[in-house]
């Protein structure tokens, strides 16, 4: 094993942190002076190669005992140049914030391929095809501006709040502290590879949210490292304007504001037709940036999105000339080509200014 001195132990920490810091400051400067874009669907983009079960396993798994065919997180060490082009097509259609493809690399989702000790690896590896993305991007558009890499951190197949059997209410099929545990494990991965932020995204079940917000603050506290930005995205399921776990859209804002996160928004769920009144709301009662990511419209009867990427960004340049908005991008059905037309019809908006809040003695 290595033995480091102390002086480079303290220059290897200050070298890290400066280049955190730097990172969160370069964010913090642009949300202040424009509307970012952040990137479309992954799995849109996935279908479009058509892969196979032997595409997804690669040589390294090419006898594992499951099928594997779906595992689309499992593609960042099987198939890495795929992941990464999707990023460079995002980020060549304008987008300044790509999220990592692990939307499913924990412990308690990758138990469906029986993949459970390959999240830390799935996170790391991940973040890695996002960071070359970037760099290889920067190089080649040395005059783009700052991109920044979000670890995307999604909601698990498993609940919290309601119970998977009809029959006992009270049952639960996972506890706080493995969900806790899960998004920890993840927190590293994603650290470790390089990511700028952090996105807590399509949450429908809050106390869900609540185990990756514990994580993230106990991750930074023990490893005694800046902590990264935190982006939080919920999901309002259907036209009663609540998550799935039954929380309004306030109840929802309130519930997680003590994460002091540096955005919180909506995502999937919704097209942005029905997802506008949800987001103007949110637009007054934020005291953070808000973001907002829908769908290509709803889904039509074979599961497939309609919504033209002209039409997405009408509807998401609206939001922006009301002043709804400071982080914009796609969700489900979207494409390298919604987020174009996204990004160049936000270009010249004005942000969102963050509201003056006022404070009780």
């Amino acid at each position: 094993m290595k033995c480091y001195s102390p002086t480079f132990l303290r220059l290897l920490v200050h070298s890290i942190t400066s280049g955190v810091r730097t990172n969160i400051m370069l964010l913090k400067e642009e949300l202040q002076k424009r509307i970012l874009v952040i990137d479309g669907a992954m799995g849109t983009m996935i279908q479009k190669h058509h892969l196979t079960e032997a595409d997804y396993r690669g040589e390294r798994f090419k006898d594992w005992h499951v099928d594997v065919k779906g595992n689309n997180d499992l593609l960042c060490i099987t198939q890495p140049q795929i992941i990464k082009g999707i990023h460079l097509l995002y980020l060549e259609a304008g987008a300044d914030i790509i999220e990592t493809n692990t939307f499913s690399s924990t412990v308690i989702a990758m138990a469906d391929y029986d993949m459970q000790s390959l999240a830390y690896e799935l996170n790391v590896a991940a973040a890695k095809c996002a960071r070359e993305a970037v760099a290889e991007y920067q190089q080649k558009h040395p005059e783009a501006g700052p991109k920044f890499v979000a670890g995307a951190i999604g909601p698990l197949n498993k609940t919290l709040s309601l119970s998977p059997d009809v029959n006992n209410p009270g049952y639960r099929a996972v506890s706080f502290d493995e969900v806790a545990n899960a998004y920890y494990e993840q927190i590293d991965g994603l650290v470790n590879g390089g990511v700028d932020i952090l996105l807590i995204e399509t949450i429908f079940d809050t106390l869900n949210a609540k185990g990756a917000i514990y994580a993230v603050k106990k991750y930074f506290r023990d490893k005694g490292i800046p902590e990264l930005p935190i982006m939080i995205s919920g999901t309002i399921t259907d036209a009663s304007g609540r998550t799935l776990s039954g929380q309004t859209l306030e109840a929802f804002y309130t519930s997680v504001m003590h994460a002091n996160p540096i955005s919180i928004g909506l995502n999937c769920a919704l097209g942005a037709a029905e997802m506008r009144s949800h987001i103007e709301e949110l637009s007054q009662i934020a005291a953070c940036y808000t973001s907002a990511y829908p769908n290509a419209g709803l889904p039509n009867a074979m599961g497939e999105y309609d919504e033209a990427p002209h039409q997405t960004a009408h509807f998401i340049e609206e939001w922006a000339k009301e002043g709804f908005v400071n982080i914009v991008g796609g969700c489900c059905g979207t494409t390298p080509d919604h987020i174009k037309h996204i990004a160049d019809n936000v270009r010249k908006m004005q942000p969102r200014p963050l509201p003056v809040v006022e404070t009780t003695i």
